[in-house]
């Protein structure tokens, strides 16, 4: 069984001068998943760019977490489109 590298959100925390409620509220927001052991809340090392990504739209944007949410599901849609569209071209041959 592999083992999932992580961090403590309060390590994470202290490392970038941060509030532990702000991971608290892209868990609950369901923008990152947190891994709960021993009734101490850890982040997966897969999760962290992206919880980097949140951490300036939030405190350099002042973006609040509903727009976090919105802009990441624009992304992702954005990312999608994108992949469809070079399938198409593939099939195309215009690769």
């Amino acid at each position: 069984m592999e083992k999932i590298k992580k961090i403590s959100v309060e390590e994470y925390c202290i490392h970038y001068s941060i509030e532990t409620s702000f991971v608290q509220q892209l868990d609950e927001h369901g923008l990152i998943n947190l891994i709960y052991s021993d009734k101490k809340a850890f982040i997966s090392y897969e999760e962290l760019p992206d919880i980097e990504k949140y951490m300036r739209l939030y405190y350099d944007l002042e973006i609040n977490m509903a727009g976090i949410d919105t802009i990441r599901h624009l992304l992702n849609r954005m990312q999608s489109l994108q992949q469809e569209m070079k399938r198409l071209q593939g099939e195309l041959g215009r690769e």
